[in-house]
């Protein structure tokens, strides 16, 4: 009997407004196009705990940060172990999952206000939270975030201002370094085309499949 070759695992991370949808589509059609089953998944999930997280992130619920973290950690197991359509059975069987933001955005976003080493631990610590194969940062600028955040919302979530992106931007990037040896992280400079940005996406894929 055939073995089935697990799927690959991408996430992709950046700021708000650094144009993560558009590049999961696009990749995520370019996979397809060479015959891939792909999922396109994204956290918060629409589970219970999902909504929770929703609910406290468009600011209609105050949470600190050791709450915002705990849900996301519930959370993110659920979009694991989930029998329907967790992360994990999809990889079980030959599909790639592409995911909008991880246990990275809870190290950047609350890491900020909660102890930084404590939420990694949950997270990286839970056997039940797969690794991803690679995590591609798009990185922008907080000022270039606000301005297509401006053009493009009609209103904005708790994290969304200048003020908060600068400093989740410096805790990404130190958080990229707690990880380097560890995980593979791949920043693409995302302040440019959207062709030229999902040229360097797509290499960075032709790469991940040689391995």
């Amino acid at each position: 009997m055939e073995t089935i070759k697990r799927g690959r695992f991408i996430v992709f991370e950046g700021l708000d407004g650094s144009g993560k949808g558009t590049q999961i589509e696009l990749l995520t059609q370019k996979m397809r196009a060479e015959g891939r089953t792909v999922c396109q998944t994204a956290e918060p999930t629409n589970s219970v705990s999902g909504g929770l997280l929703r609910d406290a992130l468009g600011g209609f619920v105050k949470r600190n940060a050791y709450e915002l973290s705990a849900l996301f950690l519930l959370d993110r197991i659920f979009h694991n172990t989930n029998e329907i359509n967790g992360i994990r059975q999809y990889l079980e069987k030959g599909i790639d999952v592409v995911c909008d933001r991880y246990y990275y955005s809870s190290f950047a976003y609350q890491g900020m206000d909660a102890d930084l080493d404590w939420i990694m631990n949950l997270n990286l610590g839970c056997p039940e939270i797969i690794r991803p194969d690679v995590c591609i940062f798009l990185d922008i600028s907080p000022e270039t975030g606000d301005k297509r955040l401006t053009d493009g919302r009609l209103s904005r979530e708790i994290y969304e201002n200048t003020a908060a992106q600068q400093k989740i931007r410096q805790r990404f990037y130190e958080v990229f370094e707690k990880l380097k040896d560890t995980e593979t992280i791949q920043i693409v400079d995302a302040s440019r085309s959207v062709a030229e940005v999902s040229a360097d996406i797509f290499q960075i894929y032709q790469d991940l499949k040689e391995k």
